[in-house]
């Protein structure tokens, strides 16, 4: 192969492969599959520009009197297509959702509802919430009550996830209103985030997410109030 060629190629699968990586984790299958359709488009272009295109009729050449046994085999493709299927629509492990506040990085795992947070700001910060004790929790909730209201229903949202209504019991400052206001209006980016979409996202990719997490974070299934108000905020400001 001329070596200029072999460079643009390499070039361009390295590339692709750094491309790839900087998608989400949801996403990369498919991404790696058009990175293969591409690398087989441009090196059918290669073998036409320098006219070694017939070295691919001397392969189909060479591999035509193995057909016969070939052809047998695609009666197994209805099983390999459904099974193809049915690993696209597994769930992923890394299919997550995420709320960030002034004081706190929410997220969610879609298939199993559990709630993972990191401080980012306070005396606290970075620290992660489930390494938290029971009295870091007091006075986690304290400081979110004195600086920001949103971050306090976040943490509270997510303290009825993990603990029920036993938290309230202990809880000193239980009634008291924070000295900010309400959050404001989710901007799109905000809103793909809660909902674990990408941006350009189709209508029914919205739709379907909206339904899979209202499900999980649905007060009446154990859920949060705030957390169901911000999801369907999210499907409203991306459908409107």
């Amino acid at each position: 192969m001329n070596p200029f060629g072999l460079i643009i190629l390499s070039a361009v699968a390295l590339a692709g492969i750094m491309w790839i990586q900087s998608r989400p984790p949801q996403l990369r299958e498919r991404a790696k599959w058009q990175l293969i359709i591409i690398m087989c488009a441009l090196f059918l272009l290669y073998l036409s520009v320098t006219g070694r295109l017939h070295w691919l009729g001397a392969l189909a050449a060479v591999l035509l009197p193995f057909s016969r046994r070939l052809i047998p085999l695609l009666r197994y493709l209805p099983f390999l297509h459904q099974l193809y299927k049915r690993r696209q629509q597994t769930p992923s492990s890394n299919n997550r959702s995420r709320v960030q506040s002034i004081i706190l990085e929410m997220s969610l795992d879609h298939d199993t509802g559990a709630m993972h947070g990191t401080i980012l700001q306070g005396p606290l910060t970075g620290q992660t919430l489930d390494g938290l004790s029971e009295q870091q929790f007091i006075e986690l909730l304290q400081y979110c009550r004195d600086h920001d209201q949103e971050s306090t229903q976040l943490l509270e949202a997510y303290l009825d996830k993990r603990f029920g209504d036993s938290w309230r019991e202990d809880d000193p400052g239980a009634g008291k209103d924070s000295h900010t206001n309400q959050a404001g209006p989710l901007s799109e980016n905000e809103a793909y985030d809660i909902l674990g979409l990408e941006p350009g996202a189709s209508e029914s990719d919205i739709i379907s997410a909206h339904r899979r997490l209202i499900q999980k974070l649905h007060p009446d299934r154990g859920g949060s109030n705030y957390l169901a108000a911000r999801i369907n905020e999210a499907k409203d400001r991306l459908l409107n």
